[in-house]
Formats: structure tokens, sequence, C-alpha cells
């Protein structure tokens, strides 16, 4: 039987901490080619392709990775002819990702002497995709025609009951104290307009009888961009937005508040510490409180299963615990590149089950198309909606009007119950 009563601490980082910088360019660059092929029609969506890696330090931006875009991206000659590099391979042009990249940049809030949107360098290091890898994903090995998996791995999905998104409770607060934080500074509230962009969460809960009772830490780290400012001084001014966003969960008597606690904090962001796209992955996800397959999501078209199965992974985790079948779901999906059907669905429901988890299993299959051409369909993929997953976590948001966060939506349950009643 599963521990009742424990901690349990899970942490976020803003949007303007290093690595999260990155996941936003890489995003926005992903936007960026979905947007430009939509003009072009349902088939040029359908052939993007993207795997976009970014690197940040001191006043210093490196985009890499191979994709396959419209030729709109492409460097022209004074003839309008398409350049090409010495393998005949057409040239990517790099003015319109740069331009991405400090939009992104200057969203985010930077404008220090260390990195700044306007005057950082930023190189473009993108090639065309590997014909290799083309043609594995283009056409499957186990159903011709169809779209093969973009690449081998294992993705997880998971959600419960300790909060109305489904999300566990950790992972769930840290992210909304930063979420609350980066508004209050982007609108010009207060004192909280002198924080800087860079910061990271952490919240510690008490759970009984396998639900969260109260907090008993919490530790936040802001950048602040008044010299004069003491923890004292940051404490003040981030306490009431922590209180908001932790609402209705108890702060307990003897709770332990770690504010700043190293001091001053007025150099942040890359200039502080550099940046990787991809290495917030438990950020991203449940922080800590479910597996991980080790595939990151930023930067990646949805042919890659470890974007778009992870999606649906906690899609259908969630649907599970929407229609009442568990209390906790986790689910496990893995691919091998090229094939277009997942190898293995494994389902535990950690004896919270009201149906055998073997049954959830047949049914997951019997109610949607686990194929990554499948999945983009089911979840309306092909979109230019990936930049706002860069930050404050890629589950537990609320979907979008224009199609973002879509496998947030609980609209499976009736087919679930359907088909595990159908097997019974």
């Amino acid at each position: 039987m599963a521990r009742q009563n424990y901690l349990f601490t899970s942490e976020s980082v803003s949007e303007g901490h290093p690595d999260k910088v990155c996941d936003r360019i890489s995003d926005e660059i992903v936007d960026m080619i979905y947007r430009e092929a939509r003009k072009q029609g349902d088939d040029a969506l359908w052939k993007v392709r993207v795997a976009c890696e970014t690197l940040t330090t001191t006043n210093r931006v490196v985009i890499a990775g191979e994709v396959r875009v419209p030729d709109t991206f492409f460097k022209k000659d004074k003839a309008g002819n398409v350049v090409t590099d010495d393998a005949g391979e057409p040239v990517i042009a790099p003015g319109r990702f740069r331009s991405a990249a400090r939009r992104a940049i200057r969203d985010i809030g930077y404008e220090q002497d260390g990195f700044h949107w306007k005057t950082c360098r930023i190189d473009v290091l993108l090639h065309a995709q590997s014909a290799h890898i083309a043609q594995g994903v283009d056409s499957a090995s186990d159903a011709q025609g169809a779209e093969g998996a973009g690449d081998q791995g294992i993705m997880f999905g998971y959600a419960c009951r300790e909060t109305p998104e489904l999300m566990p409770a950790p992972i769930y607060y840290s992210h909304k104290i930063l979420e609350l934080l980066a508004d209050a500074r982007k609108s010009g509230e207060g004192d909280a307009a002198r924080l800087g962009p860079d910061a990271k969460s952490q919240v510690t809960v008490r759970y009984r009888d396998g639900m969260p009772s109260e907090v008993t830490s919490i530790v936040l780290s802001t950048q602040h961009l008044d010299d004069s400012w003491d923890s004292r001084k940051v404490r003040s001014v981030v306490e009431p937005y922590i209180r908001q966003a932790l609402g209705d969960l108890p702060i307990a008597d003897d709770c332990n508040w770690y504010i700043n606690p190293t001091g001053k904090f007025v150099i942040g962001g890359p200039d502080g510490d550099a940046g990787l796209t991809g290495r917030k992955i438990i950020v991203d996800t449940y922080g800590g409180a479910s597996p991980h397959g080790g595939g990151a999501f930023s930067g990646k078209d949805t042919t890659k299963v470890d974007r778009s199965a992870a999606y649906v992974s906690r899609y259908l985790a969630k649907n599970v615990v929407a229609a009442k079948l568990a209390d906790r779901c986790t689910i496990q999906l893995s691919y091998a590149i090229g094939v277009a059907q997942p190898l293995s669905v494994y389902v535990d429901t950690h004896g919270t089950g009201t149906v055998a988890d073997a049954a959830i299993e047949d049914a997951i299959r019997d109610v949607i198309d686990l194929s990554p051409s499948g999945i983009r369909r089911h979840l309306n993929l092909n979109r230019p909606i990936y930049a706002k997953t860069a930050a404050y976590g890629h589950f537990g948001r609320k979907p979008g009007r224009d199609g973002s966060f879509s496998w947030e939506k609980v609209d499976l349950v009736k087919a679930l119950k359907q088909a595990v009643k159908q097997a019974a």
C-alpha cells in the first residue's frame, strides 16, 4: 500500500531562468515555422520538421539544429534563386530566426548590460533535416504511407486528484507562485516592478491520508533590480503573492521560509549562468511525482514523440482520473523510430482504480489512434501554440481558444467509460 503520510517537494523556475530563456526561443521558432507553413496550406503543416536547440550566455545566443521548413525561410541570391551549400542543401536565412529570439528575450524582460534583447549576439546554425531520419518519419515501417515516430523512446503521463487541474500539488503551487510574480513584474505593480526575470521557487507539502494538508517549507530566490534590497525586503515584496498562489492550502505555523537565502541576487539570467534548451524536464512535467522518459519538449515539432506522446499520455491519464476510473494514474507509451504505433501501452492506477489496469490499457487503444499522426490529428497539434508552454509547465494549464493545451481537455471521459464497460 502506498504511503499516506509524508513530505514531498517540487521546484519551478521562471521564464527568465537561463534554461527557460532557451526553451522559449526554441519554441518561438517552432511556432514561427508552423505559422509560416499554415499560409501554404495543410500539406505544408504536415511536412514541418523542427529540432531546434538554443544556448545562452553573457550577451550571446546560439541557435542550432535541423529543420524542414517552407522555402520562404531559405537564403536567396540576387536573382531570387535558393542558395545551396556544398552538399546541395538549401541554406537557411538567419534573419527571421534572430528576430524571433530578440522578441522572446524582450518579452521576458531582459534589458541588462550582460544580456539585452537588442544588443546580444545571435548565431543561427540551423540546417536541413537528415534524409535518413526523414525517410523513417515520412513512411512508417509498420504502415507504409503512415507517419512514423521521429525517434525511439518512452513517455509518461500522470494525473491525480490533488488539485482541480488534476496535478500534483507541489509542482502546481511552485509554478503558480512564479507566474503571479511575473505577472506583477510585467504589469509594473508596486515594488514587484523592481523584480528581475530570473527566479526559482520550491514548495514542500505535507501529505496526510494521501492528500495535501499544509505547506511546510517555501523557498524562493528571485532576481531584483534594486541593489539596495536585502532578503528581508525581498520577502516583504513577494510574500503576499506567495500566499495568494497557495490559496486554500494552509501554510504550517512552523513553515520554514527561505527567501533569497544567499542575500542579493542582482545579476541573473544568461549573464549569471549559461542556459540550454531541455534542461528543466522535471519542472516541465510533474515535479518528480511521476516517472519521466528523459526526452525534452521544447524546440521540437510534434512528429517527435518526446513531445506529442508525452502530451497524449497526460491527456489520457487526466481523462482516466476525470472519468473516475482511478484517483491516480500513470501511463507509459513506448515508440521506435520510423514505426507508427506504440510498442507498448502501460497503465498503473497505484491501487486506486475502479477497474483493472489492463482493462484501461485496452480501452485506450480502442478510443484513440496513438500513432504520431493520430495524436497530431486528435489533439490538433499542427499549430503555433508552443511558446506559451515554455514556462510554468506543459501540464495543468487551461486549454486556450487558439488550440493551446488541447491535451488538458477532458473530452474523452465518455468514450473511455463506454470502452471499459463494453470490455467488461
